[in-house]
């Protein structure tokens, strides 16, 4: 039988080899920093690093700024559907990175509050609030594992104020969303119910008089990777339509500036890691696992630490590393302000580049393509689409 410390010696060079290749969070080079530019620029507080390309641009006095979020459309899927000498990545102009977990609750949240994750505490889909120990879909309002409505009102998180309801004046502030997102101003949202509205509601607003910042967010091509993957006619076929509709819509816009980005990316999904089913595992834990599938996070009954860390290193450590989450604030993987560390649980997971995802419940879904890790998903980009009046 080999000797413990060789299999902790072993795991140990393992995780250091892989860590190595992990993207990271970078909080001056990140989606954070376009919400702080863009605050920047609609005078809205901002405590976070702004990015000097971003600045650059905004400063040329374009009447229309438009901020397009396009859920799931990272680099890694970008690269995967279209030729180098497409539109889009023709207009690339840097590389950032996504929040950790790399998932839309958390990204999305950073990016409309300009907020770090460790301020917002939206950590990632499932929830666990010990005020009413549950684990909670956040978005649905659900427990994770029996899917039965939950009133969590009274746990530590709010819908907190979005930068661009902060704006001093200078451009009227206009939001296009689906009909599911919150809005402070419904007066100033245009919802959507089809791709086709979406764009149609983006033209109408810049041809308003005036000057107009748009801050749109486009769920489809998210969704369309999780059920046929990155590497599917279906993603090649939407991420292509939206380069198409971008190019046709700069084309015909002057005077009008489009700011394209993406809350995270995915990645194809190589197999499925069933921990609801480990009995071991969950026998050391308060409660079922939480938070997301490829960034699991576990609360660990008192005392049994030590063997849950070597029970999960030996069984799943080639799929994930187990990260103490303490460490992880303390490193700010989450941002260096913010109180709302102890929504992470005791410990968190990080997918590795053998690409698995977790099934937490029994209810989980089996996505063809995921993201929430600190692989390729984490890439995002920043395009800029600048057109001065002729």
């Amino acid at each position: 039988m080999r000797e413990q410390w060789d299999i902790a010696d072993e795991y140990e060079n393992k995780t250091e080899t892989i860590m190595k290749k992990f993207i990271v969070p970078d909080f001056r080079n990140s989606i954070v920093n376009i919400s702080a530019t863009l605050a920047e620029f609609l005078g809205a507080p901002n405590q976070n690093a702004i990015l000097p390309i971003l600045k650059d641009e905004l400063c040329k006095g374009y009447q229309n700024v438009v901020f397009l979020c396009f859920d799931g459309l990272g680099i890694y899927p970008l690269r995967k559907n279209l030729d180098e000498t497409d539109f889009l990545l023709q207009n690339l102009r840097q590389t950032l990175v996504s929040t950790f977990p790399s998932t839309t609750t958390n990204a999305t949240r950073s990016l409309m509050t300009n907020q770090l994750p460790l301020e917002h505490g939206w950590f990632g889909w499932s929830m666990h609030f010990a005020s009413i120990r549950r684990n909670v879909d956040i978005y649905l309002g659900r427990d994770s594992a029996t899917h039965e409505a939950v009133d969590f009102s009274s746990c530590p998180l709010g819908m907190t104020d979005y930068y661009f309801d902060q704006a001093s004046g200078g451009c009227a502030v206009n939001t296009v969303f689906p009909p599911y997102i919150q809005v402070k101003h419904p007066e100033r949202n245009r919802s959507f119910q089809t791709p086709e509205g979406f764009w149609d509601a983006i033209e109408e607003i810049c041809r308003k008089p005036g000057r107009q910042f748009i801050y749109a967010y486009y769920p489809e091509l998210d969704s369309i990777m999780h059920k046929h993957g990155v590497d599917s006619p279906e993603a090649r076929c939407g991420i292509r339509e939206v380069s198409h509709r971008l190019e046709i819509l700069h084309g015909s816009m002057d005077d009008t500036l489009f700011i394209v980005s993406a809350d995270h990316g995915q990645i194809d999904i190589a197999g499925y890691v069933n921990l609801y089913e480990d009995q071991t595992l969950t026998d050391l834990l308060e409660i079922y696992p939480f938070m997301e599938a490829r960034a699991p996070a576990f609360l660990v009954k008192k005392g049994r630490e030590q063997a849950f860390e070597q029970y999960f290193q030996e069984k799943y450590g080639e799929d994930f590393i187990l990260f103490k989450s303490a460490e992880l604030a303390a490193k700010g993987y989450f941002g260096d302000r913010g109180d709302r560390a102890d929504l992470l649980g005791d410990y968190l997971a990080a997918g590795t580049y053998t690409h698995k995802q977790a099934l937490l419940t029994p209810k989980s879904t089996r996505y063809k393509g995921h993201h929430t890790s600190l692989t390729e998903e984490m890439e995002v980009p920043l395009i800029l689409l600048g057109r001065r009046p002729k």
